[in-house]
Parts: C-alpha cells; sequence; structure tokens
C-alpha cells in the first residue's frame, strides 16, 4: 500500500464536507438575497395596494398615479446604471446595505407629509435606491454559483417579486384594512433596516466572481471587452427586445391589478389584496422550475440560446395571446387566471435573459453589464404605468380600460420576443467578444 493512502483517505471526507458547507453557504447567503429582493418588491407592490386609498384621500386622477409609477421606474432606470461604478468603489456587503438603508428612509417622508409632491419625490428617490440593488443582488448571488447553474438561484432572487405578492402583500391588506395605508409603508421601511443587521453579519464573496474587494477581483487579469461591444451585441439588444414589454406587464400589475381588481371586476378591497397574490403563485412554480431545467438543460450540454433565449420567448408569446383574449373571457375568475397564467409565463423570463448576460461578459464587468441590462429593461416600466392611467381616463368604463392596457401589452410582447429569437446569439457574441480580446 503507498504511503500516501491514509493520507488520501483521510483528506477525501474532509473535502466532501468542504464542498458541503460551501454549498449550505452559498445557498444560505443566496436567501439572504432573496429575503432583499422580498422587500424591494414589497415596495414596490404595496404602491399598487395602497393606490385606490392614495387616489382618494389626495384627490389623484389615473394619470397621475400612473405618472407616479412611471416617474419610479424612470429613476429605477437610471439608479441601474450606478451598480457598476458602486461595485467599483465599495465592496458588495457595503454597497448592498447602504441600498437598503436608503431605500428604507426615503419611504418615511410620505408618511407625515401626504402630499402629491412628498408622492413623487419619494418614489423617484426610491427608485434611485432602488436601481442598483437588482444588479449587485445578482452579482452577489453569481459569485457562489458556477455559470452552467446560475440561472436556478437567478430565479429564485427574482421569485421575490412573486413572494413579496403570495405572503407580503396579503398580510400588508390586513395593515392597512385595520390601521391605514400608512402603517403599510411604516411596517416596510422598517423590515428593510432591520435586514441589514444579518447582511453585514453573514456576508462573504464566493469563489466564481471576485467581488471581494472594490477595483479588484480574480477577472482582473483577464482583458475587457469594450462596453459597446458587450451593449450592441445581437444577444444584449435581442434580450432588450423580449424584456422590456414583459416588464411593462410587471409593472403594470404591480401598480394597477389590484384597481383592476376591485374597480374593474368588481371586488371588495380585502379581496383585491388577497387575489394579488393568485399570479403569483403561478408566477413561482414557473419560475423555479423553468430555471431548474434550464440549469439542467445547460449542464447537459444543449445551447444556451435554445434554453433561455428560444424557450422563454415561446412563453412570452404565449402570454401575449393571452392578454390579446381578455375582452373574450366569460367570467372574472376565468379573467383572473388568464392574467395570472400571462403573468407567470412572463416573469420565468427574466433570471433566464439575466442568466444569459453573463455569457457574453468577463467575470469583472458583470455588474456593469446586468446593471446595464436591468436598467435599460425598466423602460417597460417608464412607460407602463402612464400609459395605462391614460388609457383609464380615457376609457368609457374602467374595465375596458383595463383590458385595452392589457392588450396592448400583450401585442407589444409576442411581436418582440419573436423580433428577440431571430436576433439573439450568445455562442456568437461570446465568440466574437474573445476574438476582439486577443485581436486587442
Amino acid at each position: 500500500m503507498s504511503p500516501t493512502a491514509p493520507s488520501t483517505a483521510a483528506e477525501s471526507p474532509q473535502r466532501a464536507r468542504s464542498r458541503s458547507e460551501s454549498r449550505r453557504r452559498a445557498w444560505g447567503l443566496t436567501g439572504l438575497l432573496v429575503t432583499l429582493y422580498v422587500l424591494s418588491s414589497a415596495d414596490k407592490a404595496v404602491f399598487g395596494l395602497i393606490t385606490v386609498p392614495l387616489r382618494e384621500e389626495l384627490h389623484l386622477s389615473a394619470t397621475q398615479i400612473g405618472m407616479t409609477g412611471s416617474i419610479f421606474f424612470l429613476a429605477y432606470s437610471l439608479g441601474g446604471f450606478l451598480a457598476g461604478p458602486l461595485n467599483r468603489m465599495l465592496t458588495l456587503k457595503w454597497a448592498i446595505a447602504l441600498i437598503a438603508i436608503l431605500w428604507s428612509v426615503v419611504l418615511l417622508p410620505l408618511i407625515v407629509w401626504a402630499t402629491f409632491v412628498a408622492l413623487l419625490i419619494s418614489r423617484t428617490l426610491l427608485g434611485m435606491a432602488e436601481g442598483p440593488a437588482s444588479a449587485l443582488q445578482h452579482t452577489a448571488a453569481y459569485s457562489w454559483h458556477a455559470p452552467a447553474k446560475r440561472g436556478l438561484p437567478g430565479a429564485m432572487i427574482t421569485s421575490g417579486t412573486t413572494i413579496a405578492k403570495i405572503v407580503v402583500v396579503p398580510a400588508l391588506a390586513f395593515v392597512m384594512h385595520a390601521y391605514g395605508w400608512r402603517a403599510t409603508v411604516l411596517v416596510l421601511a422598517a423590515a428593510s433596516a432591520l435586514w441589514v443587521a444579518p447582511w453585514l453579519l453573514t456576508w462573504r464573496p464566493g469563489p466564481y466572481l471576485g467581488v471581494g474587494k472594490p477595483g479588484a477581483d480574480q477577472g482582473t487579469a483577464e482583458p475587457a471587452v469594450p462596453w459597446r461591444r458587450i451593449v450592441l451585441s445581437r444577444t444584449f439588444l435581442g434580450g432588450l427586445l423580449a424584456v422590456i414589454p414583459a416588464y411593462m406587464l410587471i409593472s403594470v400589475v404591480l401598480q394597477w391589478l389590484p384597481s383592476y381588481f376591485e374597480k374593474g371586476l368588481g371586488y371588495s378591497q380585502l379581496q383585491s389584496g388577497w387575489m394579488f397574490a393568485f399570479p403569483s403563485f403561478v408566477g413561482f412554480a414557473a419560475l423555479i422550475g423553468g430555471s431548474f431545467l434550464s440549469d439542467r438543460a445547460v449542464a447537459r450540454g444543449r445551447s444556451v440560446r435554445a434554453v433561455r433565449v428560444v424557450a422563454p420567448a415561446i412563453g412570452i408569446i404565449i402570454a401575449g395571446g393571452l392578454l390579446l383574449a381578455l375582452p373574450a373571457i366569460p367570467s372574472r375568475m376565468l379573467t383572473v387566471t388568464a392574467i395570472s397564467l400571462a403573468y407567470g409565463l412572463t416573469i420565468a423570463v427574466f433570471p433566464l435573459f439575466t442568466a444569459t448576460m453573463s455569457e457574453i461578459c468577463p467575470p469583472r464587468q458583470l455588474a456593469g453589464t446586468l446593471g446595464a441590462f436591468l436598467a435599460m429593461q425598466s423602460i417597460g416600466g417608464v412607460v407602463g404605468p402612464l400609459a395605462t392611467g391614460i388609457i383609464l381616463d380615457a376609457a368609457a368604463t374602467p374595465v375596458a380600460g383595463y383590458q385595452l392596457a392589457f392588450q396592448l401589452i400583450g401585442a407589444a410582447s409576442a411581436v418582440l420576443a419573436l423580433l428577440a429569437v431571430v436576433i439573439a446569439d450568445p455562442a456568437k457574441d461570446r465568440s466574437r467578444n474573445r476574438q476582439a480580446v486577443s485581436v486587442g
């Protein structure tokens, strides 16, 4: 027997334990990031929940409410471009902690100074604070997961939106019913501030991206791809074609769906708050199931384009068809079902396209690439709420206005998703970027 055999045998269980601990830490920290995304999504969703009492107290039109939502997403989009600079100036640990503290603070003025101006200022500052968060959260999670396995952790983070509507928003509906809309805002502000403590105590950077120190990572030795080449690549532009109208639907659902249930379909305020969770049950299943299957398919050698571009684009096209059919649906519950299915198919595309972006850029440019992609996809959120408000004010009846808004989104989603299938090609873009670096 080799004299080194006992040592090798003794090391094997140790390596196995190390891998097991690493996986537990990876998913534990991913879970903490998911919790923050839940709070961030609740900040967005609660505005839809309090829309009716806000309109009544402040005497606002649907267009003014829509404008407020669009301004939030405009600020959110602009703030997304700060992800790259923040990642260079601060560690992820402190950048994400700072963002969480900021958005808990900017929620407070609306509680003590409830005016339309205060509402605009609060939503603008909240959008700027939340804008960089998603890219930084995905970058932090990806640091603990290999590229071929990033669909599922990305889906877990994105599922924060659905978890917020399944768990948090119905609970806040009870808080609002018992204590008023100001109490819901105060609860969210407190929860965001409290989240910072466990984050600062437990966060460590993972082995797959160098994100431990500002300006230093394991990809530093790798030449950078020019930013212009990344953002003008077929995959980046094709991905935007798919996700911008999808984001438009998500933003309209976040802001207007409870009002649609109440004013358009005739449900009570409390019922509308609870039913706001229905699309999220479908969305959660689609997010986790679709991303799990996509990771398995990529790991088994299927092309990233087929799994993370073509498949989700088909889901968007089906969702568009469901939205176009809303006026022909004969009952309230079938209408809720159709919207829930469309929402689920749509929200499932976000982690897949986000993971695809990590295929076309070097590791050290991931935060900046994701920041730009997520910021630009928010254009849908800038257009959707305001356009819906204008349509509602001009419509003969609330239900006709809501149906027309959803139909327009469905048509745009289906057409642009088809174009995305034609344009996007991650393998070719990755190859071209590598060639450009080697030539340079």
